[in-house]
């Protein structure tokens, strides 16, 4: 059981994650208006798409409940900094910026994950693709900076 709940937490937090990232995409798309950027965005968001699902398809292995999301708190917490943080500089760069930053945060928490939690190969492959397709954003959201 306790090796169970390792994975659960693993994927708990992969899954909220990757709905932190959706939300913060949510929360700025209306502000971009470089359409490349906004192409981008949309990447990105079917990618945390496909890893929510991803989860969403193993998690039952592990455990009767559902995957865990990101608070009510949380997520306004987020859309409260996109908009203080884009009050005065709605500008591409400013907003590329932002989102590297929260894309860091979550290459660190994925990093993490791979290295300090015990789980199976499946779960590992999937904390790996997530860090992956976070890698590949930051490389893609430095153009835009």
């Amino acid at each position: 059981m306790q090796e169970n709940n390792e994975k659960v937490n693993v994927l708990d937090e992969l899954n909220k994650g990757a709905c932190m990232g959706k939300d913060a995409i949510d929360f700025i798309i209306g502000k971009v208006e470089d359409d490349g950027l906004k192409k981008e965005l949309n990447r990105q968001y079917e990618k945390y798409n496909e890893i929510t699902d991803k989860i969403n398809n193993i998690y039952h292995e592990y455990s009767d409940a559902h995957p865990h999301e990101t608070g009510v708190v949380n997520k306004a917490m987020t859309w409260y900094g996109i908009e203080m943080k884009t009050l005065t500089d709605q500008s591409t760069s400013k907003i590329a910026e932002l989102l590297l930053q929260g894309t860091n945060m979550g290459i660190i928490e994925g990093r993490k994950l791979l290295n300090h939690k015990d789980t199976d190969e499946k779960i590992h492959a999937l904390v790996q693709e997530y860090v992956d397709m976070q890698e590949d954003a930051v490389e893609k959201l430095k153009t835009f900076l």
